[in-house]
């Protein structure tokens, strides 16, 4: 790691890691980056601690002859260039001088790129429209009305069997009529069918070409993505042409459109809390000891465990985040942001950045995983699960619902609700009241059910049913598909913001692969012949989710209504039951009564005497409805209602 931080003489002796550095030299403008048009180009750099400073013009992506321009030192330590002329097609670069160092870097406020991101590109944004490119947005009248589906753009097409013709490309998640076997539909149309509202895509920013080659993409290469390299710009290797800078972009516009058009909403990745690789990434090559948190002696903070931590607390930090979502929110019409590991930046960042979409789109979605993680940054400042209070608007994924419903995700063998353990219903039960002070036995992390994202798996750790078959001895091979089912149904039937990871729908596995990454197509692709296989199961999550959307009770929009609608009943060890009384939230049903039984064997309920009930969903678990008195049959969910 360089310890060449600069010159002290050049910030009048105050260092980089002195907090008067940021009363000194925040710059509040929004015009850093290239600023183009076709009569010249503007370009502004923060860079406080350089001696001087320059843009480097080059032909191509990989010409090594650059005309080297001087920039000229300007307020709040930017440094300018005007350069007339139409500048377009032309690459570029910064260059500082640090002490003794001349350091070359990618802006890193590029909007667009050349191959593997080494090199930024000038043109016009507005030429990368696609040709239809619309302000409408599919309509969502609460976050809690939405179901979000997490996918990978990749995985999403790359079988060979999935009917794509672009396949593992943006363009390909694009394709609608693609048949796969059985004549089932796949990719985009499969999507529709499922009847979610928000798409989640794994990151789609330029990720480090040390992940994917974009100039070997006709090798096997693979990765989630979880290694930022340009933060505004999309990644190049699910482009169909990786070498136009103009495509990627494009491309990515084109999904945004045709998922709105097909009446979904799309949620975008954003890995802010670390950067692939700390000591050549562009921040520390410009401005060298800022933009990472350091320990007190200098060694970069490593709570991501990937190396580094980004110091989102310094205001030009802060201030880069918060620029940078905006930034994508408007120029490619994204409807959410899903942060990762969300608790190692800071609370004030977080809040800044709800304000700030708020005054854009407040139906915008904003949530993340909010762990509380060691890290240089005090616990009191971070933005995790233990600070949810101070974070409104903010959602956290809810480890609570996950380990209850399928087991501790660090132990391959333990089990949960669903696989037979015993003792977690009041954990389940704080799951469906949304994690919320429900009352002193029953209490999660959240303050509002929009708060807590209740899964049970996603891209990390074992799919369910992978976890399920661990958890599980031969014995319960018949039972599995049964507690898979009843997972899915407890984070569709709860309060808050249900997720689903692609191919949940059909007991998705990875064959046992527990972090899957790197693995490679084999393990990480949608399998279009398992989802063949399993109709009944993806007919039974898409017949969970129009349940879910006909009845504004599982969607109640406060903690006072929870306590106030929700109550739960006795039932049988090893089942839980709960009504949802009084028309909730305006339900068409007076009462709904809803039961999760993890029992293998028949269960006798004694229902409230509140009047006729009759079957809503899961009628085939039921052996006997008369009465007050219901009869189950094995592992699943009934949900009862009364008109």
């Amino acid at each position: 790691m360089t310890s060449n931080y600069g010159d002290p003489v050049i910030t009048g002796g105050v260092s980089v890691f002195d907090p008067a550095f940021d009363g000194a030299y925040f710059y509040e403008g929004n015009d850093l980056g290239a600023v183009y048009t076709k009569e010249r180009t503007h370009f502004r750099l923060w860079a406080p601690t350089a001696g001087e400073a320059w843009v480097y013009l080059y032909d191509s992506w990989d010409s090594a002859a650059a005309d080297k321009r001087r920039m000229r030192r300007d307020v709040q330590g930017t440094w300018v260039l005007e350069a007339d002329g139409n500048l377009a097609g032309l690459y570029y670069t910064y260059a500082v001088q640090i002490g003794d160092e001349r350091h070359e870097a990618v802006d890193p406020y590029a909007r667009a790129v050349g191959v593997n991101g080494d090199r930024g590109c000038i043109l016009a944004l507005e030429d990368t429209n696609p040709e239809r490119w619309t302000e409408d947005k599919p309509p969502l009248a609460s976050h809690l009305d939405a179901v979000i589906y997490e996918i990978h753009v990749r995985d999403a097409t790359i079988h060979p069997a999935s009917g794509v013709l672009h396949k593992g490309k943006y363009l390909g998640l694009c394709e609608s009529g693609a048949i796969g076997p059985g004549g089932i539909p796949t990719g985009l149309d499969h999507i529709v069918q499922m009847g979610v509202t928000h798409v989640q895509l794994l990151p789609v920013y330029d990720y480090a070409t040390e992940s994917v080659d974009e100039t070997r993409l006709d090798e096997a290469q693979y990765n989630w993505g979880y290694d930022p390299k340009n933060y505004n710009v999309p990644e190049g290797s699910y482009a169909t042409n990786p070498y136009d800078p103009a495509a990627r972009i494009r491309e990515l516009k084109q999904l945004v459109q045709t998922f709105h058009d097909r009446g979904l909403r799309v949620v975008m990745d954003v890995v802010y809390n670390h950067v692939y690789d700390g000591h050549l990434i562009h921040f520390s090559q410009l401005v060298p000891g800022y933009y990472l948190r350091y320990t007190a002696d200098r060694k970069f903070s490593n709570g991501s465990g990937c190396g580094n931590d980004i110091a989102s607390e310094r205001p030009m930090v802060s201030k880069f985040i918060v620029d940078s979502v905006l930034y994508w929110a408007k120029e490619y019409h994204i409807d959410g942001f899903r942060f990762d590991l969300m608790g190692l930046l800071d609370i004030d960042t977080m809040n800044e950045l709800r304000r700030r979409l708020d005054e854009l789109d407040p139906s915008i979605l904003l949530y993340g995983e909010g762990w509380n993680i060691p890290t240089e940054l005090s616990p009191e400042r971070q933005a995790a699960m233990a600070n949810a209070g101070r974070l409104p608007g903010i959602g956290h994924f809810s480890d609570l619902i996950r380990n209850a419903v399928k087991g501790n995700v660090f132990d391959p063998r333990d089990g949960g609700f669903i696989t037979g353990t015993g003792g977690l219903e009041n954990e389940i039960r704080k799951a469906v009241v949304g994690s919320i002070p429900y009352n002193e036995e029953i209490k999660g992390f959240a303050l509002e059910p929009v708060q807590s994202v209740n899964y049970v798996e996603c891209h990390d750790n074992y799919t369910m049913w992978d976890k399920i078959v661990l958890a599980t001895g031969s014995d319960s091979a018949l039972l599995r598909a049964a507690m898979h089912r009843l997972g899915t149904a407890i984070v569709l039937t709860s309060q808050g913001l249900p997720f689903i990871h692609a191919g949940q729908e059909f007991l998705r596995t990875k064959d046992g692969v527990e972090n899957s990454y790197n693995a490679g197509d084999l393990v990480n692709r949608l399998d279009w012949d398992r989802c063949n296989v399993h109709q009944e199961d993806v007919a039974y999550v898409r017949e969970l989710i129009a349940f879910r959307k006909e009845h504004p009770a599982f969607r109640l929009p406060n903690a006072d209504l929870i306590r106030r609608h929700l109550h739960f009943e006795l039932s049988p060890y090893h089942s839980i039951a709960y009504t949802l009384r009084d028309h909730a939230g305006g339900d068409p049903d007076q009462h709904l009564f809803v039961i999760y039984n993890a029992n293998r064997d028949k269960i006798t309920v004694e229902l409230p005497a509140c009047g006729k009930w009759e079957s809503r969903f899961g009628e085939s678990w039921i052996s006997s409805l008369s009465g007050t008195r219901l009869e189950m049959e094995g592992i699943g969910m009934v949900v009862l209602g009364i008109r």
